[in-house]
């Protein structure tokens, strides 16, 4: 069946795969993008797609949308780069510009899902991470414009589906990676693969042994569009990722085996609220969504290592 899908933040990583995902699949794609952290050529493949319309404007600016019968909100600056820079941008983004789109989808009748996170755990006390845990934030961190603007944007979600009755679900989204990541995106892959093709030494902070779980970005949007679809899941969130805990230092370590590179490991010291542990529990969306990662690492980080040399900046 053909929806009329408003997907924000289209233009970025993962909104730009989850647009090509649902323009395959025959669906009328509307991509909101305000190019701060996304980029043109993310979405130049299929600009030229009938069904696919660029809307340039900010999801926290209130204006005309389009009648449509399904949301993705993706739009946020993900990067830990940027909370820093814009911590304002990206509060109001996942707080201001929810509430635009929730007002949007009460109005239309639409299906919205909002794109948490699993920093919403904070550094965990629970390992595995469940959806029914509910994190350990510093609210005042460096790191707490995006993960409590995150925590809130599900709060609000939840409010209107109580209050209005509307379809509203959520997904945590573990570490993702892929084509289409920035190098400077701050976050570990793009940076280890950036500095290895530079023969840069890698940066690991700490001592290395803090852990991450890291899906590739195809999986992960099918994982998006399997939540959204689901006629009458029994929950409003689900973890989505994939529960293949590494080190970081293994992590550097697999990077620079699978890139011909003069590069060492350096050491930094560890940045504030840094989480020392993080894997999905992934038994929600096992059970009741039927959906599984099925891309392992090394593949996932040859593909993307490969874009990187061949779109060199």
């Amino acid at each position: 069946m053909s929806h009329k899908v408003l997907v924000t933040g289209g233009a970025g990583f993962l909104g730009s795969h989850l647009c090509e995902q649902l323009l395959s699949a025959g669906q009328e794609v509307y991509c909101l993008d305000n190019f701060s952290s996304g980029r043109r050529h993310n979405i130049t493949s299929f600009e030229g797609n009938d069904s696919f319309h660029l809307m340039d404007r900010d999801v926290r600016t209130p204006s005309s949308l389009p009648q449509i019968d399904r949301i993705y909100h993706l739009a946020s600056r993900a990067s830990p780069a940027d909370f820093q820079e814009y911590p304002v941008q990206i509060a109001l983004a996942n707080t201001q510009g929810t509430r635009q789109l929730l007002d949007h989808a009460r109005a239309c009748g639409a299906r919205i899902l909002f794109a948490s996170t699993s920093e919403v755990y904070g550094d965990p006390e629970v390992h595995p991470q469940p959806e029914t845990y509910n994190g350990n934030v510093n609210i005042r961190g460096i790191r707490g414009c995006y993960d409590e603007s995150k925590r809130f944007g599900e709060t609000l979600a939840v409010a209107y589906r109580r209050k209005y009755d509307i379809d509203a679900r959520a997904v945590r989204i573990f570490n993702t990676y892929g084509p289409r990541m920035r190098p400077d995106d701050g976050r570990v892959i793009p940076t280890f693969i950036n500095q290895a093709l530079n023969d840069e030494d890698l940066t690991v902070y700490g001592d290395g042994e803090q852990t991450r779980s890291f899906c590739y970005v195809d999986d992960l949007v099918d994982g998006l569009i399997s939540v959204m679809n689901h006629s009458n899941p029994n929950y409003d969130v689900y973890n989505i990722g994939r529960a293949n805990e590494r080190t970081i230092l293994e992590l550097a370590e697999e990077i620079t085996e699978l890139i011909e590179t003069n590069s060492g490991i350096v050491f930094e010291p560890l940045p504030e609220d840094d989480p020392t542990r993080r894997k999905p529990d992934l038994s929600r969306v096992h059970n009741d969504i039927g959906w599984y990662p099925e891309i392992d690492l090394s593949s996932g980080l040859e593909n993307t290592i490969s874009y990187f040399q061949e779109h060199e900046e």
